[in-house]
């Protein structure tokens, strides 16, 4: 198996979004060419995130919930407890693949693993992405640096739900929110990392 074809899954924990960011960023940094790509499952405290294409107007009323810009790319969105964060760090250079092809593979990876639960998926191509209907249950942001992507997908599994009411999703007013305990998926974060892990290592081959 060559280095392109290998990927380290590391276990889902908590963390609080500073310290994972910065240890993104820190592994990109550190990255040379036989460096494996990794894939990092984890559950933040609540916090609303500015992506690079931010605008502090879609930030309605964040109350105590702290609002951190970032270098993603993207709007605002929010991450909390019940919310699978996917970081994929990846050295798309050696795997040859664009950041587009990056984006619709992620997408797709959404939609095979949703399938799994008989929850009917779809990415849409002016928004990135995955929605149910017109709701949309994950986000994707990503930055590109060195030649490789990190921060990844937001993916809502069982959370409170009521903190993306007070912005504007990904930059659009109204756009409702999901997730997959609500279409009768599973509420166990830990039960989706296990589903997701063969549905990601088929979709990044």
């Amino acid at each position: 198996m060559t280095l392109v074809n290998k990927l380290i899954f590391r276990p889902l924990k908590q963390s609080d979004y500073l310290t994972t960011w910065q240890a993104m960023r820190d592994f990109t940094d550190r990255r040379t060419s036989e460096t494996l790509d990794e894939i990092w499952f984890i559950e933040h405290p609540p916090v609303f995130t500015l992506g690079q294409n931010g605008k502090m107007e879609h930030v309605l009323n964040p109350g105590e919930i702290p609002v951190i810009p970032v270098d993603r790319g993207g709007q605002v969105t929010y991450h909390g407890p019940g919310q699978l964060m996917v970081y994929v760090l990846l050295d798309i250079r050696r795997r040859d693949m664009g950041v587009r092809a990056l984006v619709s593979a992620l997408e797709k990876t959404m939609v095979d693993l949703l399938a799994l639960y008989d929850i009917t998926a779809l990415a849409h191509k002016d928004a990135p992405g995955v929605y149910v209907e017109d709701a949309k249950i994950c986000s994707i942001g990503l930055r590109i640096r060195r030649g490789c992507s990190y921060h990844g997908l937001a993916l809502n599994v069982a959370l409170d739900l009521a903190p993306f009411s007070r912005i504007n999703p990904c930059g659009f007013k109204d756009l409702a929110m999901t997730q997959v305990s609500a279409l009768g998926g599973p509420d166990s974060l830990l039960q989706v990392v296990g589903d997701l892990m063969p549905v990601l290592e088929k979709s990044l081959r």
